[in-house]
C-alpha cells in the first residue's frame, strides 16, 4: 500500500485536533451528556469512519477498503467489550458522572499512544521475523481460551484491584476531592493527589492490556501500518459517547466474550495460516472478504443469542414474582 506522507500527516494532524477539541470541550465543561448529545456526537464519528472506508477503498483499491473495514468491525467489538471493564472501573472508583467524559478521554488518548507504540513494535517485529506471526496467532487463540474459561466462571476483570493501582494508593497521598482533571491540589497547605490520578492510572494500565488484545488482532487483518492505525482511531472515537449510550445494554450482552472469544480465535488460526503461507509451506491463505463475513456473523448471532437470553431470564424473574404468593397477614 502506497500511503504519501502527506496522507500520513494529514490523518495524524487531524486526529490531533479532534481529540485536543474534545479535551478543551470537556475540561470547560464538565457534565454527564445527554443522550442526543451522546447519540449526535456517536452518529457523526461512525459516518466519518464509513467514509474513510469508501475512501481508501476508492483511492487505495478494493483490497485495501476491505481490509480497513475488516479491522474497524473487530476493533470496535474489542473496544465495545473494553466498556464493560470501564464500567465497572468507574462504579469501583466511584467516579463522579460529571467527570466521567474527562476521564474516558484520558483513556481515549492514553489509548491511542499505547497502540501507536505497539503498532510500531509489531511492524517491526512482522517485517523482520515472519515467525512472529506464529507467536501473534497462539497469544490469540490463548486469549480466547481465556474468555471461555472467565465466562464459566463468571470472573469478572477488576482494574482498580491491580498492584500498580494499589501501590499509587498506598504511596500518594489521595484525597478525596475531585477537581476535574487536576491531578493534584493543596487544602490548608497539605498537597493531595487527586483521586482522578487513580482513575487514570487504572485506565492506563487497563489500556495497555487492551492493546496486547487488539494490535495482534487488526495485524491479523492486515499488516498496512496506516490501515492498522486508522481502524484503531476510528474504533476508539465514539467509545466515549457510547459508553453513555448502552452502559445498560451492555449488560444485555450476556454472550459477548464468547462472541469475541470465536472472532479472536479465528483471527488466530488465520495469522498461523498465513505464517505457514510466508513459510511456503502451504499455499492458501484466508481471504479477508471472508474473515469480514464470519466476523460480521458471528457478532449477528451473539447480539441475537444474548439479547434472547435475557429476554427469557427476565420474564422467567417477572413469572416467578408472580406466582409468590402473597405474605400472610399478621392477625388482629
Amino acid at each position: 500500500m502506497d500511503v504519501s506522507a502527506l496522507e500520513w500527516g494529514i490523518t495524524i494532524t487531524v486526529t490531533c485536533a479532534v481529540l485536543l477539541f474534545d479535551v478543551i470541550i470537556i475540561s470547560r465543561n464538565p457534565h454527564e451528556p445527554t443522550m442526543r448529545e451522546s447519540t449526535v456526537a456517536f452518529i457523526l464519528y461512525m459516518a466519518a469512519a464509513f467514509a474513510f472506508g469508501v475512501w481508501t477503498w476508492g483511492f487505495h483499491g478494493q483490497e485495501y477498503g476491505v481490509d480497513y473495514f475488516t479491522g474497524f468491525v473487530v476493533e470496535k467489538s474489542l473496544s465495545v467489550d473494553n466498556l464493560f471493564v470501564f464500567i465497572v472501573l468507574m462504579a469501583a472508583l466511584k467516579v463522579p458522572r460529571k467527570y466521567q467524559q474527562e476521564a474516558l478521554m484520558v483513556g481515549i488518548i492514553l489509548a491511542l499512544v499505547f497502540r501507536g507504540i505497539f503498532i510500531a513494535v509489531g511492524y517491526a517485529l512482522i517485517q523482520n521475523f515472519s515467525w512472529v506471526f506464529y507467536i501473534f496467532g497462539a497469544f490469540l487463540i490463548y486469549t480466547a481460551v481465556n474468555l471461555v474459561r472467565s465466562y464459566r466462571k463468571h470472573e469478572e476483570e477488576h482494574p482498580e484491584d491491580s498492584r500498580i493501582v494499589k501501590f499509587a494508593q498506598n504511596h500518594l497521598n489521595v484525597g478525596d476531592q475531585w477537581h476535574g482533571l487536576k491531578l493534584f491540589y493543596r487544602e490548608n497547605g497539605v498537597r493531595f493527589a487527586s483521586p482522578m490520578l487513580i482513575v487514570i492510572i487504572a485506565l492506563g494500565f487497563t489500556d495497555v492490556l487492551f492493546a496486547l488484545d487488539s494490535i495482534p488482532a487488526i495485524f491479523g487483518i492486515t499488516q498496512e501500518p496506516y490501515l492498522v492505525f486508522t481502524a484503531n482511531v476510528f474504533a476508539l472515537m465514539g467509545l466515549r459517547q457510547l459508553y453513555f449510550l448502552i452502559g445498560g445494554l451492555l449488560e444485555r450482552l450476556v454472550y459477548l466474550s464468547l462472541g469475541l472469544s470465536f472472532i479472536l480465535a479465528w483471527i488466530g488460526a488465520k495469522l498461523v495460516i498465513h505464517a505457514l503461507h510466508e513459510s511456503e509451506i502451504i499455499g492458501w491463505e484466508v481471504p479477508t472478504l471472508l474473515s469480514l463475513a464470519v466476523i460480521l456473523v458471528a457478532l449477528t448471532i451473539t447480539a441475537l443469542a444474548s439479547l434472547a437470553k435475557t429476554k427469557k431470564d427476565e420474564r422467567a424473574e417477572v413469572e416467578a414474582t408472580d406466582s409468590t404468593p402473597p405474605a400472610p397477614r399478621p392477625a388482629e
